[in-house]
């Protein structure tokens, strides 16, 4: 580089610097801005039936049913989702017998320290723990999908729980982020799994070859996965996980199989869900249907309005494109998005004004 455009480079440089350095800072004040927006949600307490209990191992401190009377729920957090996942946790609290009973395990790519503020600011009295999910666990396994959504690797983390969490928590409910429970969570905890490994609500009506392409059921290999099981869809937003099963089967690892296969053929579109079908269904402990009234978002392409399922409901979950949080703010709401938004802790502007 000539001497006489050194000083002019530097500035430029310099200037770069300075922007990014902005950048990333204004970037950090508004997460963290959105991080503190949630008013402080009411302290719930045991009712006078509820057992005494303490955090303790699978063997320890067991029910007569054989099940801990701690229940241990896993959700994720991130900023795209943080409102749905604390409507989500105030669902639960407010519907629970038994609330100081339940403990959640979050899962999160972000800052942690920032995102537990959050959540004790909003929970005081929330008995929870927080792990970081490192995103390139599943970059390189990721490939694209109909929506942008499903292709965030915080949507895989569900394939770590078993990894992630402590030796001690031998059974787990998993919540999508956009979803509110309506009912004692601890009928769902109370399930009985038998011989699987997880239990959810099946749709056998669904036609299954719809979440496969041509391109796999045309393989004899990738085809007869199937074989000698009779495959049902069901949705990976609520599932019951018998996690010490899950670790022994190497269940993480049979995932990451498909992953791989879809990364170098293609043979779905949907995300996260199709290797858990490919792994799963057919073997699995079908759940109440009462337990995931899903697909309220509407579909993934238009994300139109859709009416409940018949039947009772004790779980109302916004799966698909909609989400109520951003219709109701964008004055677009959908009907049944009335009853996601008492959950809502979201500080609206109107509640700080003097008027």
């Amino acid at each position: 580089m000539p001497p006489k455009f050194r000083p002019l480079f530097f500035v430029i440089l310099l200037l770069a610097t300075a922007a990014t350095i902005t950048a990333h800072s204004l970037s950090n004040a508004l997460y963290f801005e959105q991080l503190t927006v949630f008013r402080e949600a009411p302290a719930f307490r045991n009712g006078l039936e509820c057992p005494q209990a303490t955090w303790s191992s699978t063997i320890k401190g067991q029910s007569q049913h054989g099940l801990s009377s701690i229940i241990h729920i896993a959700m994720t957090l991130d900023s795209t989702y943080l409102r749905g996942s604390i409507a989500g946790v105030l669902s639960v609290l407010q519907h629970a017998t038994c609330p100081e009973n339940i403990v959640f395990h979050f899962l999160s790519t972000h800052r942690r320290a920032e995102l537990r503020r959050t959540i004790t600011l909003t929970f005081p009295y929330l008995n929870f723990h927080l792990y970081h999910f490192d995103a390139d666990l599943v970059k390189g396994k990721i490939s694209f999908s109909i929506r942008r959504a499903l292709d965030q690797p915080l949507n895989y983390a569900r394939f770590y729980l078993a990894d992630l969490l402590p030796a001690s928590v031998g059974r787990i409910i998993y919540f999508d982020s956009d979803l509110i429970v309506v009912d004692d969570v601890a009928k769902l905890w109370s399930f009985n799994l038998g011989a699987h490994v997880l239990g959810a609500p099946e749709y056998c009506h669904a036609n299954f070859t719809n979440y496969f392409n041509s391109r796999f059921w045309s393989n004899p290999a990738y085809a007869a996965s199937f074989r000698g099981r009779k495959p049902c869809y069901f949705n990976t937003g609520v599932m019951v996980i018998d996690v010490l099963k899950w670790r022994n089967g190497k269940y993480t690892q049979k995932l990451e199989y498909w992953m791989r296969i879809q990364k170098k053929y293609r043979i779905y579109e949907l995300g996260s869900l199709p290797p858990f079908l490919l792994v799963f269904a057919g073997n699995v402990e079908g759940v109440e249907h009462r337990w995931n009234q899903h697909g309220l978002g509407g579909d993934n392409l238009h994300g139109l309005c859709r009416d409940l399922h018949p039947g009772p409901a004790s779980l109302l979950h916004w799966s698909g494109k909609g989400k109520p949080w951003l219709r109701i703010d964008s004055k677009r709401p959908c009907p049944l998005d009335s009853l996601w938004a008492p959950y809502d802790l979201y500080r609206h502007s109107l509640l700080f004004s003097d008027s």
